[in-house]
């Protein structure tokens, strides 16, 4: 497919199922409520008390909403089988994809939901550290993706200092989902996960946001930092997805460096992993990293994808079910000293990608050698996506707008039967 076919103004041929995945999993959420009060309570103890390996750097790779890079070690059993009291015995590889699997990670937009006014919020994504932060028994911590400790300090969240006029039992605990921000050393809070032992996994998003709002301000932990409140906390303006709170969200100036934009169903519970109820977008206006650089910094001038090789041969994504992109003869495997579980990186060549109804048909692909051992993950589909449209044809903004304005036409349009009456 040329790359001028994959865009016009506002619809787009298909080249994923994302908007039938949002549909079926919206249904799964209302057939699929799981104990989120034992496992939240459980949770908070994981991130509280979990031991960090010897070797845990704590710096945080370049932003990327999907992918926690971690060090390769020895495949054991599958860390969605696990429950947060098994995974706190992980270590290396296998605790960094756990931890990273337990936090709502967005896929990248690569068409434009349906109903985006009604059933959307947008915000503006803080460039960061994204960590849960857990206060608990007189204390706070905050865990990166890979599980490693960022901070220990006490702050002004329940239960989370030692002071004397301390409220609540002290075996209560708030989760809540932040992005640590460098630059003016705040936690930038986007989701609520637990809020004084009560699980927030089985919310929508609406009401998430409302209690976000509304209890946090009664904590003092908004305030400048202080002896009993080591960490300033904000939260970020959150928008209704229309053209105005998309412009405002895209345009508006905020307090912290922006990576792009999220957007969140307002129906979707906190579900862990990849989802595509939650989406993020970027262009070059609102976010520093658009297309993904090398290891020098630079966009190198082919795209390179990070697959994961299978038993078969077969050149895989990290999603359920995986894609294939691709697959090695055995021979190939064999000479190069591959093995299942690989991760290896690929440019993708002048061939580019094909499609037939809506699915990947074929991908030119060069082999560029093995994957950084600081990777946990094979590329997800929609990233992979949306870097090639956004080499080729990007989703825009005005794109965005576009559809909303044809949702509203389309909204307000008479129905035969008003125009017959």
């Amino acid at each position: 497919m040329a790359p001028h076919d994959l865009r016009r103004p506002f619809k787009r041929p298909a080249i994923s199922d994302q908007q039938r995945r949002r549909e079926l999993s919206l249904q799964r959420q209302a057939q699929n409520r799981h104990d989120a009060q034992h496992h939240a309570r459980r949770l908070a103890s994981t991130l509280l008390f979990l031991q960090p390996p010897q070797s845990d750097p704590e710096a945080d790779p370049e932003p990327d909403p999907e992918i926690a890079p971690e060090p390769e070690s020895e495949q054991v059993a599958s860390p969605s089988e696990l429950d947060v009291r098994e995974a706190s015995k992980l270590k290396g590889a296998q605790a960094r994809k756990w931890f990273a699997r337990q936090l709502m990670l967005p896929e990248w937009m690569i068409d434009v939901p349906d109903q985006l006014a009604q059933d959307w919020y947008v915000f503006a994504r803080p460039s960061g550290k994204r960590c849960f932060v857990v206060s608990t028994n007189g204390t706070t911590v905050s865990r990166l993706r890979n599980g490693s400790m960022l901070h220990r300090f006490p702050s002004a969240l329940p239960n989370g200092a030692r002071t004397r006029d301390a409220s609540g039992s002290a075996q209560s605990y708030t989760i809540l989902d932040c992005i640590f921000h460098e630059a003016d050393q705040a936690y930038y809070v986007i989701d609520m996960v637990c809020w004084r032992g009560y699980s927030l996994h089985d919310c929508a998003a609406e009401f998430r946001f409302f209690w976000l709002n509304s209890k946090l301000v009664e904590t003092g932990a908004f305030d400048p930092p202080s002896q009993y409140h080591r960490y300033r906390f904000s939260l970020v303006p959150v928008y209704n997805c229309d053209q105005s709170g998309l412009s405002a969200a895209y345009t508006e100036p905020v307090p912290y460096v922006k990576d792009g934009l999220l957007f969140y169903n307002k129906h979707a519970h906190y579900q862990t992993g990849n989802t595509p109820l939650a989406l993020v977008w970027k262009d070059e206006n609102c976010s520093q990293y658009v297309i993904d650089t090398d290891s020098k910094g630079q966009v190198p001038s082919q795209q390179q994808v990070v697959l994961e090789l299978q038993d078969n041969g077969n050149l895989t994504t990290s999603d359920e079910p995986h894609v294939v992109f691709g697959c090695l003869d055995g021979d190939f495997m064999q000479k190069s000293g591959l093995c299942s579980g690989n991760l290896l990186r690929f440019a993708i060549s002048n061939g580019g990608l094909s499609f037939l109804d809506g699915k990947l048909e074929k991908a030119d692909l060069h082999y560029l050698g093995k994957s950084n051992r600081a990777r946990a993950f094979a590329d997800s589909y929609s990233k992979v996506m949306f870097q090639y449209m956004a080499r080729h044809s990007p989703l825009k903004v005005d794109d965005l707008l576009a559809s909303i304005s044809s949702s509203i036409e389309q909204e307000n349009k008479p129905s035969d039967e008003e125009m017959v009456g």
